[in-house]
């Protein structure tokens, strides 16, 4: 329950909130419980099994295409690097 604020129409000053409220309790509610994990471990395990196979192919894919899109100016550089040290008088 948010506090509600007591103001007056005619004042020019801020809102008076009132902070006497109570919170809700969620007990006795018909909603279904969850069963709490004994652990981090078995939370992670839950997590690796269902999902993590999914999510690795695809950030396997988005990482060949961004190490294909960065060898191309780096073998570039490296090529340039060498043409530059053969020009120069050594």
């Amino acid at each position: 329950m948010k506090p509600s604020p007591i103001t007056n129409q005619n004042a020019r000053q801020f809102p008076l909130v009132d902070y006497h409220y109570q919170t809700a309790t969620l007990t006795g509610s018909g909603c279904c419980s969850i069963n709490p994990s004994n652990s981090l471990r078995d939370i992670s395990r839950d997590y690796f099994d269902g999902e993590a196979n999914r999510d690795f192919v695809r950030d396997a894919a988005v990482f060949a295409a961004l190490l294909a899109t960065v060898v191309v100016p780096i073998v570039s550089g490296a090529s340039a690097v060498l043409e530059l040290c053969r020009a120069l008088p050594l």
